[in-house]
């Protein structure tokens, strides 16, 4: 499975996103010949004298979100009840939605919501099952796809005559994106150089916190001896801002790129701490003086401080997703549920239920990114022309026509339907 999914460069999931793409139009026919609910936000409940009740859930979940800030318990109950009256974990994308939020405002009431958080967090998901997720997301989608494009092809132009390439993988998790890149480098003319891989990620709860990280390190060497890559892995597991320079092996005639693609959100910012974990991470980055810094961010703004305000862009930003599935993935499939459950109602249980240092979701805009990156000593490298094309190329041909793809100050933005969800750039520290 790891092959299929990993290697060939995307080629796997064509037969997937066909296959989606006709059940998804079936499903689309089905539902405007029974005229089911819908997306706007609205949902049909149960007949009043012979007319169907309907509900606008985007207002009753801000509401309650109105409501509980407020500490109205009493009012707060009454509009979960109607929320979920009218929400289900198998209904349409707004159904779906809507229950993830509810479960959000209801821990935030009872003032459970970190307990509930760690909870689900610590529950584990198999390589096996996250891979499947991650194909049908390759195959539904072109958002990470597009990433690990945009990440590759920056690094294969970056390191054409390199004797000595060295990754330093900041969240590299399951390392999805490297076997891909290990195949490329086989055939490099003149042959491959030697990799090096500084895999960095958070350790896990319980006994063996770089368990993850060391397996993908396993999973890699199979990979680089498969294609006759010289390979060596470094496994860090702790709190990016304690890593120090000297953790990271750098040799001096190496090619050096640093990678972070849409893990940067998860470190707090100076609202809660004044010396920024972010800025110390960025510091860090500056002082190894990498030829190439490669960023992905998440574009949000459901990190401000005030709970209805960041309520409100969190519940306009995860509409985009759940809407996006619902348009791209039929209902019942597996996977889409399991991103759901494990990946969007985690986030969104700590967005809503989580306050101070337990709230670790604090995305920024791709322009906050902007001022942040140059303030910490970088400067921003122009898009790449051929990349932008391939990748315009990619977006148009093979996925569905609401998914968008431009530029804007250098930056590579992705999104859906008008709204900008993420953002890829690449930086290198200013002389």
């Amino acid at each position: 499975m790891f092959d299929m999914v990993l290697l060939n460069c995307g080629q796997s999931e064509s037969a997937l996103r066909e296959a989606l793409q006709n059940e998804t139009s079936k499903n689309a026919n089905q539902n405007k010949q029974s005229k089911g609910s819908n997306y706007s936000g609205k949902a049909r409940g149960r007949k009043r004298g012979g007319k169907k009740d309907v509900v606008d859930l985007r207002n009753l979940l801000t509401l309650c979100a109105q409501a509980v800030s407020a500490n109205d318990q009493r009012n707060a109950n009454a509009l979960l009840t109607k929320i979920r009256l009218h929400s289900s974990l198998t209904g349409d994308g707004m159904q779906r939605m809507a229950q993830c939020f509810a479960d959000g405002l209801e821990a935030r009431l009872a003032g459970s919501g970190t307990q509930i958080y760690t909870s689900l967090i610590t529950q584990r998901t198999s390589a096996g099952n996250f891979l499947k997720a991650h194909h049908l997301f390759l195959a539904a989608c072109p958002f990470k796809k597009l990433s690990n494009f945009f990440s590759n092809k920056t690094i294969m132009n970056l390191s054409e005559k390199a004797t000595t390439l060295h990754i330093v993988d900041f969240g590299i998790m399951y390392g999805f994106q490297w076997p891909c890149l290990i195949q490329r480098l086989s055939s490099r003319p003149g042959g491959p150089p030697k990799l090096r891989i500084t895999g960095i990620d958070l350790p896990r709860p319980g006994f063996r916190p770089s368990e993850r990280v060391e397996e993908t390190g396993i999973r890699l060497a199979k990979y680089a001896a498969t294609f006759k890559v010289p390979f060596e892995f470094n496994a860090i597991a702790q709190k990016w801002d304690t890593i120090q320079i000297e953790d990271l092996k750098i040799e001096s005639d190496e090619v050096l790129v640093v990678n972070c693609l849409y893990r940067f959100r998860y470190m707090l910012d100076e609202t809660v701490v004044v010396d920024s974990p972010r800025n110390i991470v960025l510091n860090l980055i500056r002082k190894m003086n990498p030829d190439v810094f490669i960023q992905g961010i998440v574009n949000g703004a459901h990190n401000a401080p005030f709970f209805i305000s960041r309520f409100r862009e969190a519940l306009f930003f995860y509409s985009t997703l759940f809407d996006m599935l619902e348009t791209n993935v039929p209902r019942e499939t597996p996977e889409r549920m399991l991103i759901e459950r494990e990946i969007f109602a985690r986030e969104a249980m700590n967005v809503i239920a989580c306050e101070g240092a337990e709230r670790i979701e604090r995305p920024e805009t791709y322009k906050q990114w902007q001022v942040r990156n140059t303030r910490a000593g970088f400067t921003q490298f122009p898009l790449n022309d051929e990349i932008m094309k391939m990748a315009k190329e990619r977006v148009h041909t093979c996925y569905h026509k609401d998914f968008i793809i431009n530029e804007d100050s250098r930056w590579l933005l992705q999104g859906w339907k008008g709204r900008i969800v993420y953002a890829l750039s690449s930086w290198k520290p200013s002389c």
